[in-house]
């Protein structure tokens, strides 16, 4: 995920690999950054955010306590905004790691790295304008940006931070459709991805509901009603709204010590 928010800065000309430092826990993986992205990359986290103004941290949410509280670290972060997009990590608990510390709390998904990402911030108290507004700069060149409280971010963790998987099995199995009625498998899956994509749009970009748009396409005794109740014969709605319901349960234990 950080590769992917870094990559799609960079790409955005939102930030300079010179001013860019990047850490990894070991040489070899530093040195392909560095490589990749021409930016700085070193394997001491502590030295990384001593210096650094904004620190972006992006690890597994079960690392963040060893990285983070740690009095070296509280005092290399003293008075600097950092951004976690940690799943599961709450604010309050990087706030008790990082009492001096400006926190923002985001969640963003891998489309970023195309510039088509999605991202919801978090901020917590004492969080200034400035230091949001350089928050939402660096999601929005890698995609769309809104904020929330804190106490929705485990739905935002299913919704936005895995959701792109799931639309990726709903993608491979319109394009086996295709395929099955006869369709050359890279064609299904041009079209079903095209399809996915200006559905998307059209509800971004006409902010009409779905149930809207959907009826614009259903004729009286055409196919698209006729593959509509083959949908609701399956249960989809209910099995898509239980997958979020359940991907959130799990995203609420993540990062806890238990």
């Amino acid at each position: 995920m950080g590769e992917a928010i870094l990559g799609g800065l960079l790409r955005a000309e939102r930030v300079v690999a010179g001013d860019v430092v990047v850490t990894a826990r070991r040489r070899e993986g530093a040195e392909r950054l560095q490589k990749k992205h021409g930016v700085t990359a070193v394997t001491d986290n502590l030295a990384a955010c001593e210096g650094a103004d904004t620190v972006l941290v992006a690890l597994k949410p079960q690392r963040m306590g060893a990285v983070l509280d740690d009095d070296r670290m509280r005092d290399a972060l003293a008075d600097k905004l950092l951004i976690s997009v940690a799943a599961g990590i709450r604010v309050p608990t990087l706030q008790g790691w990082l009492p001096r510390t400006a926190i923002i709390r985001a969640m963003p998904n891998t489309p970023c790295l195309i510039g088509e990402g999605m991202t919801v911030l978090a901020a917590a108290d004492g969080v200034t304008t400035e230091q949001r507004d350089f928050a939402r700069g660096v999601f929005e060149a890698v995609g769309r940006c809104v904020e929330l409280e804190d106490k929705h971010m485990d739905a935002v963790t299913s919704l936005n931070g895995s959701g792109p998987a799931f639309a990726y099995v709903m993608l491979e199995a319109l394009a086996d459709g295709g395929v099955m009625m006869g369709l050359p498998r890279a064609v299904a899956l041009e079209i079903a991805a095209q399809v996915l994509q200006g559905s998307a749009r059209m509800v971004l970009g006409t902010g009409f509901h779905p149930a809207a748009l959907k009826d614009q396409v259903t004729t009286p005794a055409g196919s698209t009603i006729a593959g509509l109740l083959t949908m609701e014969d399956g249960r989809i709605r209910s099995v898509l709204a239980r997958t979020i319901q359940e991907a959130t349960r799990v995203a609420s234990g993540l990062g806890r010590e238990d």
